[in-house]
């Protein structure tokens, strides 16, 4: 996979606003592949866009990735935090005042 795939994962993710974010699974569905949030997974760690703003996607639970963080451990964080992302005590998003929800 790859290729046309992870464009279709890109152009989906160039559409969640500052401020909110999307999960790899919400990216998945989007696109019509429900079963392939791993995949959204591959192609933001593969991004190379800087139109893509790979920093707005966490985990189901609101979690960060260290695949992002490749250079400094708390990268995401500070992006979404500077967006005016809201995290939890335990180091999450804070998913309920946060998802994008594009409908």
């Amino acid at each position: 996979m790859g290729g046309w795939v992870f464009s279709a994962f890109y152009d989906i993710v160039r559409r969640i606003p500052a401020g909110t974010v999307a999960t790899y699974g919400q990216v998945a569905r989007l696109a019509g592949m429900p079963r392939c949030a791993r995949t959204v997974g591959y192609a933001m760690a593969e991004c190379r866009d800087s139109s893509v703003p790979c920093h707005r996607v966490v985990d189901r639970f609101g979690g960060t990735k260290a695949v992002f963080d490749t250079h400094a451990p708390s990268t995401q964080r500070a992006l979404l935090e500077a967006e005016g992302v809201l995290f939890r005590p335990d180091g999450t998003v804070n998913l309920e005042k946060c998802q994008w929800n594009p409908i």
